[in-house]
């Protein structure tokens, strides 16, 4: 009542006894709240030299926050939010001020000189109400106290101790780290001396304009075909990026409900594919990645003999092929990456199988272009590094040495993951799957066939805010400018 808003649905426990079973009366109560995406912002500090204040909220008699003080906080942050002067904002919780203040650190490992002078025992009191926001104004605010600096050192300075944050982070991951892992040593003979050991030169690169002036049509809207099997889960992103670059998007869903619906789906898709100069392969996991292993079942139609002919009639007469995550893997186990054609595999091919960490990972790596001798990457420059989204159980590319100086010195390992120092790592913070020599992705037949882990498609306004890095790899505008 006293905020003036609608009341909290809630939902009761069914409390009461069951044989030996006695469940305490609780409510779980939920809430919903919206707001403009661009006025949202994240937790962690953003800038050395900006300001730390402590924002409170006085408690009545029964020592519950008044809440007309409290809606005073609130309009105080909201207004300063949107005008921009607060850049980063967390509520104490019940790990108190000390709480708040180490995660907003943690994030960019900026540190906090505390100047304010705090009890012991107030830094970590449940403080209902209160807040920890970010500036680089001078608030003036009755109820905010100016708490320290963001400083660019990696501690937190309080009443004269000192706690480093590599320490704080550690104790605070470790607590679970064998229950839930995060790392994963990674066999001897793949660690990063030999990714960054292993240097040939490069043969002569075949020019992007070389290859492009080899096609006989130009197209004012290329078709881009994306096939969708059951499991699979980003045809609605793929769809928008290249529309969004002046393609025209055409899903196509395999139905295989009934042997009559498997027979349509492969003449439909045959179709489709004669039909478009770009076949996308989307991520997800198509029929459960099962049986034994990721995308089987994309495979098998893949090696359909219609479908193979089809798809090669596509790369002879200059169409391109763009795998990405379960397409990445369907491109790997057809043949078509590296050999750029529709094979069967033998020992010494390359493969994709389960992340070193036994686990399905999604995060936000960095990846870097090694090469941009391909369509795909015709805008890129070699060297440049981008913060991409990975999904996925089965990343882990394996490959022998002898086969990754043949593909390296072919121009054909595309791009790599990469650690805060832009080189190619196995440290599993950066090169979560484990993959060898850190490939994230590669090529074939002259750059026209790419596949990679990293989800380029998940991206837009507003998304990772919270995220740094250049975000922007649009594969997507340079395979439709391939055909303009």
């Amino acid at each position: 009542k006293a905020f003036g808003l609608p009341s909290i649905g809630g939902k009761d426990s069914m409390s009461g006894t069951f044989n030996e079973i006695s469940v305490p009366p609780t409510l779980v109560s939920f809430a919903v709240s919206v707001t403009d995406a661009e006025n949202v912002i994240s937790s962690e500090f953003k800038k050395a030299g900006n300001n730390v204040y402590l924002i409170t909220t006085p408690n009545d008699e029964n020592d519950l926050p008044k809440l007309d003080e409290l809606k005073a906080n609130f309009d105080f942050i909201t207004e300063n939010i949107r005008n921009k002067k607060i850049v980063s904002a967390m509520a104490v919780k019940n790990g108190g001020i000390a709480e708040s203040v180490a995660k907003m650190a943690f994030g960019n490992k900026l540190g906090v000189n505390v100047l304010a002078q705090i009890d012991e025992n107030d830094w970590f009191k449940v403080n209902y109400g209160a807040f920890i926001v970010e500036t680089a104004e001078n608030i003036e605010h009755k109820n905010a106290m100016l708490l320290g600096k963001v400083t660019d050192e990696a501690k937190i300075d309080v009443n004269g101790i000192t706690f480093e944050l590599d320490e704080l982070i550690g104790n605070w991951e470790n607590k679970l780290e064998k229950i839930f892992p995060t790392k994963k040593e990674v066999a001897k003979e793949h660690e990063i001396a030999h990714c960054e050991g292993l240097k040939y030169e490069k043969l002569a690169k075949i020019e992007h304009e070389n290859i492009i002036s080899n096609i006989s049509n130009t197209y004012a809207k290329p078709r881009v075909f994306i096939p969708v099997f059951p499991g699979t889960n980003s045809e609605y992103d793929l769809e928008r990026a290249f529309n969004r670059e002046g393609g025209i998007s055409k899903i196509g869903v395999f139905n295989n409900l009934s042997h009559r619906n498997i027979l349509d789906s492969i003449d439909n898709f045959v179709k489709e594919i004669n039909n478009s100069q770009i076949l996308m392969l989307p991520g997800g996991f198509s029929a459960g990645d099962e049986p034994d292993g990721s995308a089987k079942f994309m495979v098998a139609v893949l090696k359909n003999k219609k479908v193979k002919e089809a798809v090669e009639n596509l790369l002879k007469r200059d169409g391109l092929i763009l795998g990405i995550c379960n397409g990445f893997q369907a491109l790997i186990k057809s043949g078509l990456l590296p050999y750029g054609e529709i094979r069967e595999l033998n020992e010494t091919s390359p493969t994709l199988t389960f992340n070193a960490i036994d686990k399905h990972m999604s995060k936000i790596v960095q990846t870097k272009i090694i090469t941009n001798n391909s369509p795909w990457l015709s805008d890129m420059e070699e060297g440049d590094i981008h913060s991409v989204a990975i999904s996925h159980g089965e990343g882990r590319i394996i490959i022998t040495e002898e086969e990754y100086k043949k593909l390296f010195k072919n121009n054909q390992i595309a791009t790599k993951y990469v650690g805060l120092d832009g080189n190619s790592t196995m440290d599993s913070q950066f090169n979560p799957n484990g993959s060898y020599y850190a490939i994230e992705g590669m090529l074939a037949h002259n750059g026209r066939i790419f596949g990679k882990m990293g989800h380029s498609e998940r991206k837009g306004k507003n998304v990772y805010k919270n995220i740094y890095g250049n975000k922007e790899q649009n594969i997507f505008r340079n395979g439709i400018k391939f055909f303009k």
